[in-house]
């Protein structure tokens, strides 16, 4: 008896689980959030501090004290990566409507291949920084591409987001975020 009662059991145990987890994605989803988000420690704190070398000049030192006083994106991105090709489109976009700086953070690639990636797609970044070693990032907290941070004026994390910037994501979030710090007059 306990054998035929048994298999009927774990199959009911495990539609249950499968109805409950349909149920809470579709919860997250009635309030806005996102259950792939991974929540990221530096959100509300200081953005860490880089020195790297400019991707077109590599004489020249990026840092983001040279962003102090005005917020901007920083997109990571590399050459290597089949989703940032995807997102390219919409950071060019949004670099074209001046609503905020975009800064390039290329990640854990060659500089020929990351200029000859940006000559066949275009440069939509203010500046380039290129961490070829991948040691600033982690710093950051990255550990892919593509990823994207928003930073305030004060040089404070308001927002990250990891996996390709959709249009949406643009809208919902980082002009969302912008329009708060204009209006919190930071």
């Amino acid at each position: 008896m306990l054998k035929r009662v048994l298999p009927l059991v774990v199959f009911a145990a495990l539609a249950l689980l499968l109805l409950a987890g349909i149920w809470m994605r579709k919860q997250d989803e009635t309030l806005g959030r996102n259950p792939s988000d991974i929540p990221s420690p530096l959100i509300g704190k200081k953005a860490p501090i880089f020195a790297l070398p400019d991707l077109h000049h590599p004489e020249r030192v990026v840092s983001n004290g040279d962003f102090a006083g005005t917020p901007y994106l920083l997109n990571v991105w590399g050459s290597w990566c089949p989703e940032c090709r995807t997102e390219h489109p919409v950071i060019t976009e949004l670099a074209k409507t001046g609503k905020i700086r975009v800064v390039g953070f290329n990640y854990k690639d060659e500089a020929t291949d990351a200029l000859r990636w940006l000559g066949q797609f275009g440069d939509p970044y203010s500046v380039i920084a290129a961490d070829t070693d991948g040691r600033s990032a982690i710093e950051w907290g990255i550990y892919g591409a593509p990823e994207t941070f928003v930073v305030d004026a004060a040089g404070v994390v308001v927002f990250k987001h990891i996996g390709a910037l959709t249009p949406q994501v643009i809208e919902r979030e980082v002009i969302a975020r912008l329009d708060a710090l204009q209006g919190a007059g930071r």
